[in-house]
């Protein structure tokens, strides 16, 4: 799939999350599950707003923040926490099809980059689209924002 890379400014933006230290083959299980939680967490806390789920990678070494986008900030609790994405410029694209084929658009990013000479932060994240029911049938619809944060 070609991906169009675009620079952009990542503005300020709320969210709620878990925080852990997942290895890259746990990633598939964990994400789903951490949405879920933080779902759950938003419901009960009565947030206002919630907004698209968000998986952040902090570094090279598995550690990330899973949940979604909040309207403002929050008392959590022990496992959901108020975190905010960095704000900066970024190299961002939109990925169209299963999660499984992310890494693809993770990869253009990431050359893209070395051959405009910008320099990858090792904070990326990416934006899940709201489902839709039509993806159960066509996941090449299933659509997914990535973001790198530039140095």
């Amino acid at each position: 799939m070609p991906y169009e890379i675009q620079l952009t400014q990542s503005e300020p933006t709320w969210l709620a999350v878990v925080r852990e230290r997942v290895r890259p083959q746990d990633l598939s299980r964990f994400v789903p599950a951490a949405c879920g939680e933080v779902w759950s967490f938003i419901k009960a806390a009565n947030l206002p707003k919630p907004g698209r789920h968000v998986a952040m990678y902090l570094d090279g070494e598995g550690h990330v923040e899973v949940g979604a986008e909040v309207a403002e900030p929050f008392i959590g609790n022990d496992r959901v926490h108020c975190s905010q994405l960095p704000i900066g410029k970024v190299a961002t694209t939109t990925h169209y099809g299963p999660y499984g084929r992310l890494g693809e658009a993770h990869a253009a990013i990431r050359t893209w980059c070395a051959e405009h000479g910008h320099g990858p932060s090792p904070v990326s994240w990416e934006l899940y689209g709201h489902w839709e029911e039509s993806w159960n049938a066509d996941a090449s619809k299933i659509r997914t924002d990535v973001f790198y944060l530039l140095a």
